[in-house]
């Protein structure tokens, strides 16, 4: 579909892109925008924070049906969560936004720059930005730290929401009816959903439940 918007155009000349996806409702118009400006691109699902297992399962399989629609070659690595946990040891109270998510950020973009420069991209860039919960300048600046380590690659610090980016998003999960998950992804972020559920009087979190476009979304 053209959205009218500018064709895409990767930095540095570049002529791949890897592209580092949190989930399919972060991912969606990113994805169908670089598709639709012919970006030759693949996606990079590494999540180790996301808890419990089975919303780790239903985010991938979700992100994975997306990318088999679009015809974009989808790279899954290792769910090492004994690994994430051990970077954030000392964190678990930190806020949304603070230490404890830019420890997480680095981790997950450190392992997506050493696969870019294992596998011959010198650009790879995130969904992560793209959520309005984000904090666009903590994550543009893990990933450029990350692409620090090697002189050959470059982060792609590009706004994904402007130009209607996070409406057209919602829109598109609502076309796929993609899951819709109901909180950041980590067990902190989780049990903090929870606390503020109770508190309101709702139930708690129950997994693969809801679904963009079958329920109010």
């Amino acid at each position: 579909m053209d959205t009218g918007r500018p064709a895409l155009t990767p930095p540095d000349g570049a002529s791949r892109v890897l592209l580092h996806s949190c989930c399919a409702p972060c991912a969606a118009d990113i994805m169908s925008e670089m598709t639709r400006s012919g970006v030759d691109y693949t996606i990079l699902f590494y999540n180790p924070n996301i808890h419990p297992k089975q919303e780790y399962e239903l985010r991938k399989a979700e992100n994975k049906r997306y990318a088999e629609k679009l015809g974009v070659p989808f790279v899954d690595l290792d769910y090492d969560a004994d690994n994430w946990f051990a970077r954030v040891k000392g964190l678990e109270y930190e806020p949304e936004r603070g230490a404890r998510c830019t420890a997480c950020f680095d981790m997950r973009f450190e392992r997506s720059a050493l696969y870019a420069i294992e596998h011959g991209y010198t650009v790879f860039t995130s969904s992560l930005g793209i959520s309005r919960w984000k904090d666009m300048e903590q994550i543009n600046a893990c990933g450029v730290r990350a692409a620090a380590r090697y002189p050959a690659l470059t982060y792609w610090t590009f706004n994904w929401r402007k130009n209607g980016g996070s409406a057209r998003t919602v829109e598109i999960s609502k076309q796929e009816r993609f899951y819709q998950q109901e909180y950041c992804g980590c067990v902190y972020s989780l049990r903090d959903t929870n606390l503020h559920r109770r508190a309101q009087g709702r139930e708690k979190i129950k997994f693969g439940m809801k679904f963009y476009g079958k329920n109010d979304a």
